[in-house]
């Protein structure tokens, strides 16, 4: 089996209201869809992620990288892909495409994606089985609430409370973040956790300051409070509030980095960020995780829904809702099959490989 036909389709899907937060407001999410099909007939599907408002790769960028890497591609026999370790093989083809190339996160993750499909679908397997889980269980979800007015931030809170979440993800940095919190607290109650998140818009001072205030608020965790590590360590040696990176924890050596100087207690991961899953379990070899989305469209939180199957989550990550309910914050989908979820809990599409079934007018209705 070979790949004879390697396809990359621009999208964009519209968010439901503006996606606000400190790095800037979206209308939509651009990514690209990575499409492989074999010989026999066998489509193998991904999804690149830019990360440009992070200062990371942007779509033509990605495409760039992907195109170069489908000559490489086409070359790579597949018949592994059916044997008796079909993850090895696809591992292996990854590694061969990749090889002494600067590859950004994001087209890696989605190159990686496509081959696990391919694997799986080959093999006639799920993905989560791929990668070693016993068996596939729901995927309890954050609520993502964007930054804004205190009571419209609320409400949002009180709609996502009645969809059945209990944990809310508070984005802060762009206003009255004390206020917004208060809000939000009042709004859902004292059981409900409440995670902040900045995206390193607070100096070390603000952070502190802060957290202080929300601390009675009984805060779950802070992410990415500021901007660097040695800025973090001072955080988190200084509050008794969890914190989390993000951003300055991209890969294994980020993560060692960032144990070494006791910059933070966990890192949340986003597979468009560190490369995929691989990455991602390099990662939690060295800090305790839990799995963010990119805002990511169907493929990338099927993705993450499968790798929740296998991933370790360990230490204060155990008992942690993941950040994987962001297609409730879209309009429209290029699915016909997806994740789904029942309340806050997440289920991968069932199905061998990834499970995602596309919808190929709506993926065209919304090409770039």
């Amino acid at each position: 089996m070979q790949i004879t036909e390697v396809e990359l389709v621009p999208f964009a899907l519209p968010f439901a209201e503006p996606y606000v937060t400190a790095r800037g407001t979206l209308e939509r999410r651009e990514m690209a869809l990575l499409r492989l099909v074999t010989d026999e007939g066998l489509v193998g599907l991904g999804e690149a992620v830019p990360l440009a408002l992070r200062g990371g790769a942007g779509l033509s960028e990605i495409d760039r990288s992907l195109r170069k890497i489908a000559r490489r591609l086409r070359k790579a026999g597949l018949a592994d892909f059916a044997g008796p370790e079909p993850l090895r093989a696809a591992i292996d083809v990854f590694i061969h495409a990749t090889a002494g190339r600067r590859v950004p996160a994001p087209a890696k993750a989605a190159l990686e994606m496509a081959l696990f499909d391919l694997a799986g679908k080959a093999s006639k397997r799920p993905l989560w089985e791929l990668l070693g889980a016993a068996r596939c269980e729901p995927v309890r979800c954050n609520a993502t609430l964007v930054a804004g007015e205190p009571e419209a931030v609320a409400a949002d809170a009180r709609r996502w409370a009645e969809r059945g979440f209990a944990t809310f993800k508070l984005k802060l940095g762009t206003g009255d973040d004390l206020a917004q919190l208060r809000a939000v607290r009042a709004a859902v109650g004292p059981e409900a956790r409440i995670r902040l998140d900045a995206n390193a818009a607070w100096s070390v001072e603000e952070a502190l300051g802060l957290l202080r205030m929300a601390e009675p608020l009984e805060i779950e965790l802070v992410e990415q409070p500021v901007a660097r590590l040695e800025q973090m360590a001072e955080i988190t040696s200084s509050t008794n509030v969890l914190v989390a990176a993000d951003e300055s924890v991209a890969s294994g050596k980020d993560a060692q980095r960032a144990t070494r100087s006791k910059a933070c207690d966990l890192a949340t991961v986003k597979l468009a960020k560190v490369g995929g899953i691989g990455d991602a379990n390099g990662i939690a070899g060295h800090l305790p995780i839990y799995l963010s989305s990119a805002l990511d469209g169907p493929l990338g939180i099927a993705a993450a829904a499968h790798a929740a199957q296998a991933l370790g989550f360990s230490g204060p990550a155990a008992d942690l809702a993941h950040g994987l309910a962001t297609q409730l914050l879209f309009s429209e989908t290029v699915a016909t099959r997806e994740s789904r979820l029942e309340g806050d809990r997440l289920l991968p599409p069932e199905g061998d490989g990834l499970g995602v079934e596309l919808d190929r007018e709506a993926l065209e209705r919304n090409r770039i």
